[in-house]
């Protein structure tokens, strides 16, 4: 019996979410295991949407057809920032509403930065609270093999159930993980960052973050955008505190980084993971944000709220330009072609 199917009918009889970490160790392994999930899914009659980074698939690799409700979707381009990908994940199982989906859902790849790959554990973690009630079997591949050991422990920590060396268990590391330790810490500001205080008025804010973003080299496209994000999270902090926020600005490596400090306190833990609907009063800020920038980092606590928005100072070589279709996301065949 194909592992996958095992995993459908136990999907099934569960109800709601299995959210499963894979860790797998060469490229045979990485293909089969996808190959037999959507065969599974299939012979089961459940919709399949796979998420991997393109450049992860041999070219001219194709996975079995035989399943009409099989969709793909760059994981590289629109799971750069993870928040962009639940949308997509939650499009796909509105469109099927009814059913049991499955997803293969790839985030953390060879190459993520440390700050890019605490961002997907904090997905990982947002996503077992927002599909709770949904008919979903999720399959989360990580190369134990290549990434960082840590990455390997935090895949324990956010999934309830563990896949490895051709088996399946509950994660004994997941619970007790998550209840002992908070969010990963942020990485400490540089001494050498520019400051701005901002109370009332958000104009020299922007006009601070636009001239820091064009003496970091940013091309007038991506300096609108990052101004746009600055300007949506400054805004949050004059509508719910009542005290200052402070920004800080400065570049690291190949980007440009936007940290705001106030002492707000965020208590949806979705917040920024779905696009909030037309008529609801405010909550587009923090969706806004994760569409235009490439990373965003949200700690909050009744103590206050950091925001750390990260922008590429050279676009990345991916079609990150399309905005509308993050929300509705462009699915194609699976595989290349």
């Amino acid at each position: 019996m194909l592992w996958g199917l095992a995993l459908s009918d136990q999907a099934v009889a569960g109800g709601g979410i299995r959210h499963v970490a894979w860790l797998y160790r060469t490229t045979g392994e990485y293909l089969s295991g996808i190959r037999d999930f959507v065969t599974a899914g299939a012979s089961a009659g459940e919709p399949v949407l796979v998420a991997v980074p393109s450049g992860r698939l041999p070219p001219g690799w194709q996975l079995p057809r035989e399943n009409a409700g099989t969709r793909s979707l760059d994981a590289a381009d629109l799971g750069r920032n993870p928040a962009r990908l639940m949308p997509a994940v939650r499009a796909f199982a509105d469109e099927h509403y009814g059913q049991r989906i499955r997803v293969i859902c790839e985030l953390a790849w060879l190459g993520r930065s440390g700050p890019e790959l605490a961002e997907v554990t904090r997905y990982e973690m947002t996503v077992n609270l927002a599909f709770s009630l949904t008919s979903i079997t999720m399959l989360c591949p990580y190369d134990a093999a290549s990434l960082p050991q840590s990455a390997s422990a935090s895949a324990c920590a956010t999934h309830p159930w563990l896949r490895q060396d051709g088996s399946e268990r509950t994660s004994s590391d997941y619970r007790r993980a998550l209840d002992g330790r908070g969010e990963p810490e942020l990485a400490p500001v540089p001494h050498g960052a520019r400051a701005l205080y901002y109370r009332s008025d958000l104009r020299p804010l922007r006009a601070f973050v636009a001239a820091e973003a064009d003496r970091a080299g940013l091309s007038a496209v991506r300096r609108t955008d990052l101004v746009i994000a600055a300007s949506e999270v400054a805004a949050n902090t004059l509508k719910h505190t009542a005290g200052a926020g402070l920004v800080r600005v400065w570049v690291a490596g190949e980007e440009i980084l936007c940290q705001f400090d106030d002492s707000g306190y965020i208590r949806d833990p979705l917040a920024g993971y779905g696009r909030p609907a037309v008529d609801e009063p405010g909550g587009q800020g923090l969706w806004l944000v994760n569409q235009v920038c490439d990373l965003a980092e949200i700690r909050t606590s009744p103590a206050g709220t950091t925001i750390r928005l990260h922008m590429f100072l050279e676009a990345p070589p991916l079609d990150l330009a399309g905005r509308e279709s993050i929300g509705r996301p462009r699915l194609g065949p699976v595989g290349p072609g």
